[in-house]
């Protein structure tokens, strides 16, 4: 269990599940990101990618634990719910044994913030319970932005739907959620940056304590290679040229920094730092 400090605060990673992306021309995580391509990004292995080129990805929550707030960010996909990203198959996995192994309990969490409102961010808002989905964390806020939860609700897509109606309305029902701006202040230390383009009211989560700084991506950053080539943007990305924007101008300001990156996506060692590279950038992963 991967575990960083940040001034005064504590950031852990619970996995739901780690994952790897073969390359299909029918299907692609990110068209660009061809075998080949991958294999010319020789700072990408071991750890982000096969020496075949396949793409390794990880499903997580980060908890952060800062003076005064216990935060959730991002839920992952959830159990016994049947997604298109699971071939249509429930998950049963031990999430919530994980996060109680990370010392934390659902009972004390104070806040959610869900970074969008994708079927891999809001999964574990709710769990089933004879029958019921109910609020998996009772006693938090769940904060969600204006402009994600209005994009949303417009979708009339089937799966869409879907994940609101099970992950996102019962935590509406339980008078649990307070929907705020794309820079939303939480604490002191934790705020929340405006990072459209993946999805319209998409934001990234902001750390500070101290002289000391880290940035949660959700996926305004979705693999490592994003690092080499910002160009790139995943297929599912409801602007990309928003996207590719966002993106260009945020590792412009924190290349050559110490600023921590801690990518919701990213698997083991999942945090580091941005370098310049004589194109694009490179990730300097640090140990948790």
């Amino acid at each position: 269990m991967l575990r960083w400090q940040v001034g005064d605060v504590t950031i852990q990673r619970v996995v739901e599940l780690e994952v790897t992306f073969g390359y299909s021309e029918q299907q692609p995580f990110i068209r660009e990101a061809t075998p080949a391509a991958i294999a010319g990004i020789d700072w990408l292995r071991p750890h982000f990618a096969t020496p075949e080129g396949d793409l390794k990805l990880s499903i997580h929550a980060l908890l952060v634990d800062a003076p005064g707030l216990k935060l959730v960010v991002d839920t992952c996909i959830g159990n016994d719910r049947p997604r298109g990203v699971t071939g249509n198959r429930p998950l049963d996995l031990p999430f919530l044994e994980r996060f109680r192994e990370a010392g934390w309990q659902p009972e004390d969490v104070d806040a959610v913030v869900c970074t969008h409102l994708h079927v891999d961010h809001v999964g574990w808002n709710t769990q089933l319970v004879n029958g019921r989905w109910v609020p998996t964390f009772p006693n938090a806020r769940y904060l969600l932005g204006h402009a994600e939860h209005a994009h949303w609700q417009a979708d009339p897509s089937t799966e869409n739907q879907q994940i609101l109606a099970d992950s996102v309305k019962p935590i509406f029902d339980a008078g649990l959620v307070d929907l705020v701006d794309m820079d939303h202040k939480l604490s002191d230390e934790v705020r929340l940056l405006p990072t459209p383009g993946h999805t319209p009211g998409h934001v990234s989560v902001v750390v500070e304590s101290g002289d000391h700084r880290a940035i949660i991506t959700g996926d305004m950053i979705h693999h490592p290679c994003q690092l080499a080539h910002p160009e790139w943007s995943p297929e599912f990305d409801v602007d990309k040229h928003i996207a590719r924007l966002t993106r260009q101008a945020f590792l412009e300001q924190v290349a050559g920094t110490e600023t921590l990156l801690i990518g919701t996506h990213f698997p083991t060692p999942t945090a580091g730092r941005i370098a310049r590279a004589d194109t694009g950038y490179r990730f300097v992963p640090v140990a948790g």
